[in-house]
């Protein structure tokens, strides 16, 4: 069954950490909540676990409110960003734990132990201490804990952030396997847009306490409802610009314009907020709707075999993401081209066109 957030806020003094929010999260799908540090998805998580009461509003899960009901009595299993294990205890008796505690009996307990371990690949470690493992070989003992219990709801806050690139791609890849056919709602936060997009689903976007929008993963990333979903789905950040449509043009700076189609035609005169992703400027015309922009570098990073080209426009600041090595000296006027139709047009209330 899925859980469902009625109105729920939740006030620490005067703070606000999470404004009242209403959300039914998909069951049998990863649920993402994406958003930067202190967007409140941590707080959403406990809120749902039962570590929290909410402000007010209502929480419901399996068709029960459970608002009031302690963690204890909830079958849920969470794994943060800092892997916890007992470190006393073998591989073995930290994925048993839970189960131990609701005295299931041992030959079942072995079982569902042996069989999370070899779905994460863990099961010749079962033996070993927690000193003896490696980082990622502890967070998937941390992440084997969770899946044993073969809970209702599993809560996933940021668990792979500290873990090194490699191990973050392979888990990335796995984690949607493991538990699609669990029939559990699983609810993973991160900041990474780009994760959200590897771990598909449903994603939620979250700032400062607020969930902007919630839908398919895609869906979300490719038609944004507002222009603040669209900055905090976007990674280096979007690039803005305000312009005007006079007649049949768009005018930026008035010095830049280009022929409004399509459904943009249509549109009144007036202003309007352009967003577009730092991988559609590029360093080169390649289609005939590509408007010619000069900008004037600010910094350059390179990122293995990508290019980061921060600049100047105007009196805008925009990030470009090009694939090749590509290096500029600190304000060097370069051409950039934006390609106006992988555009987004919000209008004067920041909602999509």
């Amino acid at each position: 069954m899925a859980i469902e957030l009625k109105q729920v806020s939740k006030r620490v003094g005067a703070d606000t950490h999470i404004y009242p929010t209403s959300i039914k999260l998909e069951e049998g799908h990863f649920n993402i909540l994406l958003g930067t540090t202190l967007s409140g998805k941590t707080t959403l998580l406990r809120l749902m676990a039962g570590l929290e009461r909410p402000s007010s509003g209502e929480i419901w899960f399996q068709g029960k409110n459970v608002t009031g009901v302690a963690v204890q009595q909830r079958r849920i299993a969470m794994v943060y960003q800092q892997f916890i294990n007992y470190p006393n205890f073998t591989v073995y008796d930290n994925i048993a734990s839970p189960l131990n505690v609701v005295r299931m009996p041992a030959a079942e307990i072995a079982q569902r132990v042996r069989k999370v371990a070899e779905l994460l690949q863990i099961e010749p470690l079962l033996q070993r201490m927690p000193s003896e493992l490696s980082g990622g070989q502890q967070q998937r003992t941390a992440l084997a804990r969770a899946l044993v219990k073969e809970s209702s709801l599993v809560l996933l806050d940021e668990p792979l952030a500290n873990l090194d690139y490699k191990l973050r791609e392979e888990l990335r890849e796995e984690l949607p396997k493991l538990f699609r056919d669990s029939g559990a709602t699983v609810v993973y936060a991160t900041t990474e847009p780009a994760e959200a997009l590897l771990l598909g689903g449903y994603t939620a976007t979250l700032h400062q306490g607020r969930i902007t929008q919630y839908g398919p993963t895609a869906s979300v990333y490719r038609a944004p409802d507002d222009l603040l979903s669209a900055q905090v789905f976007s990674d280096p950040p979007i690039n803005t610009a305000a312009i005007r449509k006079r007649g049949a043009r768009f005018h930026y700076n008035d010095r830049v314009s280009w022929l409004a189609q399509g459904k943009y035609a249509a549109l009144p005169d007036g202003s309007y907020t352009l967003a577009f992703r730092p991988h559609h400027i590029t360093l080169a015309a390649n289609n005939r709707d590509s408007v010619s922009v000069t900008g004037k570098v600010v910094v350059t990073e390179i990122s293995g075999s990508e290019s980061v080209v921060h600049m100047r426009v105007g009196s805008d600041t925009w990030v470009s993401l090009s694939h090749g090595i590509h290096q500029f000296a600190r304000d060097q006027d370069v051409e950039l081209f934006v390609q106006t139709d992988n555009c987004f047009y919000f209008d004067e209330q920041q909602r999509l066109i």
